[in-house]
Formats: structure tokens, C-alpha cells, sequence
């Protein structure tokens, strides 16, 4: 009875994680891959100056979708400690700390893009001066978002190693997504590296792949029961 009532109180706990993991796909996709292209265009400040402006309710939506991916992941990675603690406190910490630094990454770009909307709409005369504070705001964002890179793929290694250590979700998902943590920090020394390689995208897919299939088989199944 214990037991049951112990599973059951797990797959809720999985179940939130779950919801809150989704939170975060939504609210990156809307923000980073829909919203963000709408006014930061990469490599004229010009331009993103005057969207700033006269795009100013879409450039706060932006700007909300970022505060809506720094709140659900530290959800994200809280909930996951919560689910693994008990039987892998080391890497449920691991996995909740370093989810906590993707969140600070993408809270660093949350600021500048603020800083940006506030300077698009101060009472700075001089053109110049809101270009190239603009350039460099946008190359915070970008940079917040590149340099992430390495913690978004390293948060998947223990989350990974859980998964196939327990044997409470399937294997193959948690190798997918040790997979994709690996993707993650070659994608990012490739690109920092100035290596023009075309298929870089491609190699985060792999991640991808494994957190919608994790964030389905949390909202769907939850968790399996212990083995042991």
C-alpha cells in the first residue's frame, strides 16, 4: 500500500515536471524560432532599431516569451531533482543545477532584450548612439543563446544517465539524449571555433528528438515503478 501510494505521489511529481518541461518547448519555440525574427534581424541594428519601435507590442511579446522560458526552466529542473532525489541525489543536484545555469544564460538574454526596448524608446538623440547600443544588446542575446549552448547540452547528460540507469523511462530514450547533449557542446565549439560546417544544425536534433520524446512519455506514462 505504501509502495502504491509512493509510485502514485512519483507520477504526479513526473507529471508536473512534464508540464512544465512542455512550458518551456512552447514558450521557446513562440519566442527564440516565431517572435524573435520578427524584430531582431542579425547583422543590421538599423532595422531591429526600427522594429523596436514601431513593432513595440510585438518586442514586449518577445521579451515575455523570455521571461516565460526562465521561469519553466528553473521549474524544469526543480521538478526533475524532485523526481530523481531520492534514489540519484548526485545527479538529480547535477541535473537541477545545471538546468538553474541555462536558466541564468537565457535570464541574461531576457535583460538585454529589455535593455534594448528601452533604449529603442529613450530620449537619446543621436541615432548613432541607439545603433550601435542596439549591436550590442542584439550580440548579448545571440551570444546568451550560443554560449547556452553548452550547459543546454550538458543538463542532458545526467538526465540521460538517470533515465538509463533507473530503467524507469525506456533506455533508448535516455541514450537519444546523451546523444544530444553531445550534439549540443559540438554544435556550439564548432561555431565558436569559426568552423563553417553546413550540417552544425543537425547535430542538436538528436536532442530535440529525446526532450519531446521525454516530455511525452512524462505527461503520458509518468513513471515506471522501481525494479528494486
Amino acid at each position: 500500500m505504501i509502495a502504491n501510494t509512493e509510485q502514485k505521489n512519483l507520477i504526479k511529481t513526473a507529471r508536473i515536471t512534464g508540464l512544465w518541461y512542455l512550458m518551456m518547448a512552447i514558450t521557446g519555440i513562440l519566442g527564440f524560432m516565431v517572435f524573435h525574427s520578427q524584430i531582431f534581424v542579425s547583422g543590421n541594428p538599423e532595422q531591429t532599431l526600427t522594429n523596436l519601435v514601431e513593432l513595440d507590442s510585438t518586442a514586449r511579446i518577445r521579451l515575455l516569451l523570455e521571461f516565460g522560458i526562465v521561469i519553466s526552466q528553473a521549474l524544469t529542473a526543480v521538478w526533475f531533482f524532485k523526481l530523481f532525489k531520492d534514489n540519484y541525489e548526485w545527479e538529480a543536484w547535477t541535473l537541477g543545477i545545471w538546468g538553474m545555469v541555462n536558466a541564468l544564460a537565457i535570464m541574461i538574454s531576457a535583460i538585454s532584450i529589455a535593455s534594448a526596448i528601452g533604449i529603442a524608446n529613450s530620449e537619446v538623440s543621436a541615432m548613432e548612439d541607439k545603433v550601435l547600443l542596439i549591436q550590442v544588446f542584439q550580440n548579448i542575446i545571440s551570444n546568451a543563446w550560443g554560449i547556452g549552448g553548452l550547459f543546454f547540452g550538458l543538463w542532458l547528460f545526467p538526465m540521460g544517465y538517470i533515465v538509463i540507469k533507473s530503467k524507469r523511462l525506456p533506455v533508448w530514450l535516455g541514450r537519444i539524449i546523451i546523444l544530444g547533449g553531445i550534439g549540443y557542446l559540438i554544435s556550439t565549439v564548432i561555431h565558436y571555433a569559426g568552423i563553417d560546417f553546413s550540417f552544425n544544425r543537425f547535430l542538436t536534433l538528436p536532442a530535440t528528438i529525446g526532450e519531446f520524446w521525454m516530455i511525452g512519455y512524462l505527461l503520458i506514462f509518468g513513471i515506471r515503478p522501481s525494479n528494486k
